[in-house]
């Protein structure tokens, strides 16, 4: 396989980074009636270029952005507007311009439609004629989830160079999360030199907390063998005729494909609901210096808290 290598070590990153971007935002309407739900800004960056910048960050290349008729303008938020730029860089206005074009700069972007609403897998599958002959491995990101601190796609390709097969990126939750979350069946890697990495030996979608394997849960980010496109299209459809992503990579566990996952002790916000949203924006802001001193006065005072 052809690879981009990281500037700190010889690790092979999947030069594809894969965005399932083509669903309808129903839970941020009348917002998202007319602005894709991944142009929505986590304070000033929309959603869809934090996680493109952390695909470019740990080596990929190009981003294959898998949307529905009617959202072109999330692709388009990577192609380059001379115009702006121009009236930008004549107005002096340099901090702006960059800002602007840090998008278009990170990685090639291109799109393929997926027709109908067919679940995770379907548009996972929609990008296989995308793929050059020489790829053996893709890296799928969840546009819902962002996982901070970033790199650990990084982490998640080195165990797929050592250990082959997929690798998959989980959180640990509290019990009364994981009727909300694929929960992952696991089992402690003997040799791993790093002990948030483990065998995954099954997966159940949102169970109970009673029924739960344990409480690693999935986190949006996946390093995919390429075998998963043929383990698509012989998976049955699920509930709501949907093909599942989790049902394929269960599908790979039973024939003998090897799956890890590794345990992210970060941060992950959900921005696809509101609540989580408003939170990483929140987060997101108290970490700038230009808004963040003023927002965390202005939070201790609406509070009623004092300040430490």
């Amino acid at each position: 396989m052809v690879c981009a290598m990281t500037t700190q070590a010889q690790v092979p990153i999947p030069r594809t980074a894969v965005v399932p971007a083509a669903g309808m935002g129903t839970r941020f309407l009348p917002a998202t009636k007319t602005v894709p739900k991944e142009l929505l800004p986590v304070v000033d960056t929309p959603g869809i270029e934090l996680v493109a910048a952390e695909a470019a960050e740990a080596g990929g290349q190009r981003l294959i952005i898998v949307t529905s008729e009617g959202k072109d303008g999330v692709v388009a938020h990577f192609v380059q507007d001379l115009i702006l730029e121009g009236k930008l860089e004549a107005r002096g206005k340099h901090v702006m311009l960059e800002k602007v074009r840090r998008a278009p700069g990170l990685l090639k972007v291109e799109s393929v439609v997926q027709s109908e609403p067919l679940g995770l897998g379907h548009a996972v599958g929609c990008v296989e004629d995308k793929l050059d002959d020489d790829e053996d491995a893709i890296a799928v990101l969840l546009p819902d989830d962002l996982v901070l601190p970033t790199g650990v796609l990084e982490t998640m390709s080195k165990v797929r160079a050592k250990r082959g097969g997929s690798v998959l990126c989980a959180i640990e939750v509290k019990p009364e999360e994981v009727s909300a979350y694929g929960v992952f069946d696991v089992e402690v890697v003997p040799d791993a030199a790093n002990p948030n990495v483990l065998k995954v030996l099954g997966m159940v979608e949102k169970p109970k907390a009673e029924d739960a394997p344990s409480l690693y849960a999935a986190a949006g980010r996946y390093v995919l063998d390429r075998k998963i496109f043929d383990a698509l299209r012989r998976v049955k459809k699920g509930v709501g005729g949907e093909i599942q992503l989790t049902d394929a990579i269960a599908l790979l566990i039973e024939e003998g494909h090897p799956v890890h996952v590794v345990v992210h002790r970060g941060s992950r916000h959900d921005l696809g609901n509101p609540g989580g949203y408003l939170k990483a924006a929140v987060d997101f802001a108290l970490e700038r210096d230009d808004y963040g001193p003023e927002l965390r006065r202005w939070l201790v005072e609406r509070l009623g808290l004092s300040e430490r």
